[in-house]
């Protein structure tokens, strides 16, 4: 499978662009109208197991409108490199990857569009860059300590368990063939060529060990990212920008919105029947919809 030029039956037709970050090779989505190519960036973050491919119904409407779409995928994910150095998939390492990613872009007026993992690490550059923010919209992520009461699911406390946690992710993918199609409500959606650009980038056990942070997921101040997500936490006043919150009903992961909006109170809150963790898959019409009446809405 040649996962740098497929394009899965069609489902994700975007040029390749490449850039070296730290040594490695970081692929992104870079759409914008023909005769404006210096539009608003609209950045759209995706988390595990993911990549740029969750957004792929995403950049079509979102340059029909007006704005450029970037959809990188992080080191370790997508068409990027996959370095087996697990040192580099701390949180603090992703946030330096994507800032140096960010920098090298230059962008200005930055809609930053983030779920899952891509809250914590788009979040934890947009703290500190707050002069390059114009609007977020928030998708069943966190960037603050776990709430106090929230139970991991099962399966996740097996995914983090010494040596059964590898097992699971690296020899059988679990987070893609188990995880992934649980979350996605509407399984309509999972057709073979969708299901095939998830495992696409997964092939055998070297190549799948940035799944494994799941494992990074701080719970405990003795979790090595405690006091980065903390750090973050702790900045979050930094952004006072118009802010989209757009949840699944069927989200049971990560249903934290009323935590966002004591955080951002102007927030605006937007909720998505049939989807769960996975919203970008389950219901990509009714999110996008969204997010282009918020866009309107904040120009």
């Amino acid at each position: 499978m040649d996962i740098q030029n497929d394009t899965f039956g069609g489902e994700y037709p975007f040029r390749p662009n490449y850039m070296k970050v730290f040594g490695h090779r970081m692929h992104y989505v870079d759409e914008a109208p023909d005769n404006n190519p210096n539009a608003q960036p609209i950045v759209l973050l995706h988390g595990n197991p993911t990549w740029s491919f969750l957004y792929r119904k995403f950049v079509p409407p979102i340059v029909e409108s007006g704005f450029r779409a970037i959809a990188p995928d992080y080191v370790g994910w997508g068409r990027s490199d996959k370095p087996f150095d697990r040192s580099l998939y701390r949180l603090e390492n992703r946030i330096q990857y994507f800032t140096r990613f960010m920098d090298a872009l230059d962008l200005k007026d930055i809609t930053l569009v983030m779920q899952d993992w891509g809250g914590p690490i788009g979040l934890g550059y947009a703290v500190e860059h707050p002069e390059r923010i114009k609007r977020l919209v928030i998708m069943s992520t966190w960037a603050f300590e776990w709430p106090e009461g929230a139970e991991l699911p099962s399966f996740f406390r097996l995914c983090r368990e010494p040596y059964l946690g590898d097992a699971v992710l690296m020899g059988y993918n679990i987070f893609i063939e188990g995880f992934l199609f649980t979350e996605i409500k509407r399984k309509e959606r999972l057709t073979p060529e969708v299901m095939r650009g998830y495992r696409a980038p997964f092939p055998d056990y070297c190549s799948r060990v940035a799944p494994t942070v799941i494992q990074d997921v701080p719970l405990t101040r003795e979790d090595p990212s405690f006091g980065k997500m903390k750090e973050i936490e702790g900045r979050l006043n930094r952004l006072n920008v118009p802010t989209l919150l757009v949840w699944g009903e069927d989200d049971v992961l990560l249903p934290v919105y009323d935590i966002w909006k004591k955080i951002y109170p102007h927030s605006e809150l937007r909720m998505v029947p049939r989807a769960g963790h996975f919203l970008q898959e389950d219901a990509p019409a009714e999110v996008m919809g969204a997010i282009q009446e918020f866009l309107a809405r904040h120009p």
